[in-house]
């Protein structure tokens, strides 16, 4: 704790009190500790192998989301008032959220009630209780974070349900967690999102915006371009894994860390400015099976 105080230039007492940790019975040395391991695991925003000094480790503690940060350490290990405040800010929402996704008042409130255990911790490791709140980084908000971990579980859902058709999740590879990234970082992940969307052919293109932006079902896609609702989600699942170890390694080549590049590919879509429909809008002179066929936009 003491390392931290003199880096940052400031009392982590104020880093205490800005978060309200008292609220969520969380203790001082506890607080430091979570903000040390943010800090190591990120390098205080800096490219691997750079130094932080005291400006940018204290730039980078006030640009987390200490009160949420706060609130999952405290619900990680336990205490009763930080899960109390949890589940009366985010059971609502959540629920509201695992409706939408699910499609269905009752498999929401399921899908919801699931992740509340999950999020408790009560799944052990070598004796002791683990919560993946524990990991929750507060570089992007605690509701993004949890909405991420539901649409996931939304997705594990529905392939134990219907195993021969496969559901990839509806997020876009590069927009899967809400984070607030970097402005630089922002810039790199745009320009490599439209470096690697450039190289995809005619069908490809077509079946990302077909999932993605115009949300058409696995079965009015394998309508379109004629083949099994399982054999469109085998390929959209290679498509978007591909896509991804792409923009990683183009990241990296750029600079980034792994770390910073998974980071940045976690950023909330609102925040690139960058047109998705325009970069998947197929070539005129490019031809494939579905050619034609008009967005939902246009339906």
């Amino acid at each position: 704790m003491r390392g931290l105080t003199e880096l940052s230039g400031l009392s982590i007492e104020e880093f205490w009190r800005e978060a309200r940790c008292d609220a969520v019975n969380l203790r001082r040395d506890e607080f430091a500790g979570a903000l040390l391991a943010v800090g190591t695991r990120y390098n205080f925003g800096l490219a691997a192998g750079l130094s932080a000094g005291r400006a940018q480790i204290g730039n980078f503690l006030r640009g987390l989301q200490l009160q949420d940060l706060a609130m999952a350490q405290a619900c990680a290990l336990g205490r009763d008032a930080a899960w109390r405040e949890f589940m009366a800010r985010y059971r609502e929402p959540l629920t509201r959220a695992a409706t939408a996704m699910t499609g269905s008042q009752a498999a929401g409130e399921e899908l919801a009630d699931s992740l509340w255990p999950e999020m408790f911790g009560l799944s052990s490791r070598g004796g002791e209780r683990v919560s993946p709140l524990a990991g929750y980084s507060g570089r992007g908000s605690l509701a993004g974070f949890l909405r991420a971990t539901l649409a996931q579980r939304n997705v594990d859902r529905h392939r134990r349900t219907h195993r021969e058709t496969e559901l990839p999740s509806k997020e876009f590879p590069a927009a899967a967690a809400a984070v607030v990234p970097e402005e630089g970082a922002v810039r790199q992940l745009c320009a490599a999102l439209k470096e690697t969307l450039g190289t995809l052919d005619a069908e490809e293109r077509f079946l990302l915006s077909a999932w993605f932006l115009d949300e058409r079902t696995l079965l009015e896609i394998s309508k379109i371009i004629r083949v099994h609702e399982a054999t469109v989600s085998r390929r959209i699942q290679r498509l978007t894994t591909r896509l991804r170890e792409e923009l990683l390694g183009r990241l990296q080549s750029n600079g980034m860390s792994r770390a910073a590049a998974e980071e940045a590919m976690g950023a909330d879509p609102r925040d690139i400015d960058i047109n998705l429909r325009g970069l998947l809008q197929a070539s005129r002179s490019e031809t494939f099976s579905g050619k034609g066929m008009p967005s939902r936009e246009e339906t």
